[in-house]
């Protein structure tokens, strides 16, 4: 019984439901059928043709991403690109892709932000920008989070810490107009929207990603912005995917992508 994707699938929906996803998103199954039986799960940050493969040489017939392959409707299906690609690979071998993506960074427990926000040691978080009237479990739901550090760090120091912690090559950021760091506001992937939010905050430091060179100007050396890449933002999502199937299904192989998807290299 435990070995139907339905049962997974409802245990994922009970973490993030699907209509905590912002309108744009296509999160939810996008290929396979709910009541096919799982042989292994593949966990993964991006859905790509090479994680396929590696589902396939795992004998894993489901894959679970948190960036959804598909975002748009196709019209054609004769692989002329790589979305096109792993959606035909994914069919033709009968596996199941399914996304969890902005319902997983808008909850607060299990979520993409308390993931990083316990990476790097922050203390009583909450929402930055909480959905109104909107709960899950009781708790507020919304985008970003913001915290505290324990204790204040030197601006410096901090920025090490965000680097160890998270595992980046490098830590791109506005000036430093903040001799210490106590309040963090953080949000995996593309985080710039929320940049008022945080101000209003009056958050120190802003950890996310995806800025634009004339957005990072809004900083107005008010607050800092720290860019760590979208992958690198949130490449932990993937361990906390892994561990919430692991610790709650013993009936199928849960395995780890040896795949790295970010499509950015860095040349030293």
């Amino acid at each position: 019984m435990n070995k139907k994707l339905s049962n997974l699938l409802s245990f994922l929906h009970a973490i993030a439901p699907d209509h905590l996803q912002e309108d744009y998103d296509n999160a939810g199954l996008i290929t396979g059928h709910r009541d096919m039986e799982i042989s292994g799960v593949l966990v993964c940050l991006d859905a790509i043709e090479e994680v396929i493969d590696e589902a396939i040489s795992l004998n894993c017939n489901v894959v679970i991403a948190h960036h959804p392959i598909v975002f748009r409707g196709l019209k054609r299906f004769n692989g002329s690109n790589y979305v096109e690609r792993t959606v035909i690979k994914a069919i033709k071998h009968d596996i199941a892709i399914f996304a969890i993506h902005t319902n997983l960074d808008n909850v607060y427990q299990n979520g993409v932000n308390a993931m990083i926000s316990n990476k790097i040691g922050l203390i009583n978080t909450e929402i930055l920008s909480p959905l109104a009237d909107i709960k899950h479990n009781d708790m507020p739901v919304g985008a970003g989070m913001l915290g505290y550090l324990p204790a204040p760090m030197k601006t410096d120091q901090f920025l090490h810490h965000l680097k160890t912690q998270m595992d980046l090559r490098v830590v791109k950021h506005t000036a430093i107009c903040k001799d210490e760091i106590h309040k963090v506001a953080v949000c995996g992937g593309s985080g710039s929207f929320l940049l008022k939010q945080a101000k209003i905050s009056n958050a120190d430091i802003f950890v996310t990603s995806d800025f634009k060179y004339h957005e990072y100007f809004d900083a107005d050396r008010t607050i800092i912005i720290a860019d760590i890449g979208h992958f690198e933002s949130e490449k932990y999502t993937i361990d906390l995917l892994y561990d919430l199937i692991m610790n709650n299904f013993s009936t199928f192989a849960t395995h780890y992508t040896k795949i790295v998807t970010n499509p950015i290299k860095y040349f030293y």
